[in-house]
């Protein structure tokens, strides 16, 4: 039987106002697919805590994450950010950091370990981007440096968005190394410079676009050689995205899955993944959204994780 631990929790799903653009219930429905395929047990869902305001704090100074909860952001971060400063939506944002947090744990001890949400990698320290409040992946990183839990970090972000944030905050720090696969003319209009960019260009399909991952990972690994790696399977990448610019269908995302956890599951390293991006109906994006928890359970299964 496959204990591959899963991290979610019911207040992830905050209501937005009527029409807003952020599939915000596919948190909820994606936690109902998995039981459905019988890869989510109650044994092996975690539900995370806030995360502790220190931890937080190691990323987004104070006056930040206040300014948010009390509508302090002048209007022009609010919009940047996208996302009402509701009380549930703060909630679940805190949430959702502790969550990375619990998810990095739980990988470390057991190789493999999938948060059914995170991924908001357009957050920077003082900022918000791009429906991301906080910088999940960057503050989970910082904990468990501080903690000594680990020495090298490795973040792999395969969103269709460059992880502009995250590469900005860990800019000159050597323990984490930023790696983003994005479509080059996408959002962010302005780049970042991550540690190793990969610009794809629009309509890139299935086989050109596993090539081209799979011609910087095996190289990537052993550069870095980390202690744990993020993965952001952000879906986006796919064909019938509305924010997307590439041509990736739903094969195309199992496969690149299989191949990125394949890759470093064989090398020993733990792995935790976060779910990333994707804009679509809610039917078809939540099932992308459960093809990495998929190809992470058959490498749990065939690595005895």
């Amino acid at each position: 039987m496959v204990t591959l631990p899963l991290v979610s929790h019911p207040a992830y799903s905050a209501p937005l106002p009527e029409g807003h653009r952020f599939p915000m219930a596919k948190f909820r429905l994606l936690v109902r697919h998995l039981r459905r395929l019988d890869l989510l047990r109650p044994e092996t869902l975690h539900q995370p805590l806030p995360v502790p305001r220190r931890w937080l704090e190691l990323v987004h100074p104070r006056f930040y994450h206040e300014a948010f909860a009390r509508h302090w952001l002048p209007p022009a971060e609010a919009r940047r950010i996208g996302l009402p400063a509701s009380p549930r939506v703060v909630r679940r944002s805190w949430l959702a950091v502790g969550g990375t947090v619990l998810t990095a744990r739980l990988a470390l001890r057991h190789g493999l370990a999938c948060h059914l949400a995170g991924g908001t990698h357009h957050a920077f320290g003082s900022a918000g981007s791009g429906f991301c409040v906080f910088n999940d992946v960057a503050v989970a990183a910082r904990v468990l440096l501080a903690e000594g839990l680990v020495r090298r970090v490795l973040v792999i972000d395969l969103d269709v968005h460059q992880g502009d944030g995250t590469a900005t905050l860990f800019a000159g720090d050597p323990r984490v190394f930023t790696f983003s696969a994005h479509a080059e003319r996408n959002f962010p209009l302005r780049k970042a410079q991550s540690d190793w960019d990969l610009p794809l260009a629009d309509g890139l399909e299935d086989d050109p676009y596993l090539a081209a991952v799979a011609g910087v990972l095996p190289d990537l690994l052993s550069q870095v050689n980390p202690d744990l790696i993020f993965y952001n399977a952000g879906v986006d990448p796919h064909r019938q995205d509305r924010l997307g610019r590439l041509c990736l269908s739903d094969e195309g995302l199992l496969r690149r899955e299989r191949m990125v956890l394949e890759m470093c599951c064989r090398r020993g390293i733990p792995v935790a993944t976060v779910i990333g991006g994707g804009y679509d109906h809610l039917g078809p994006l939540v099932e992308r959204h459960g093809l990495v928890v998929r190809a992470a359970a058959e490498m749990a299964l065939l690595h005895r994780l």
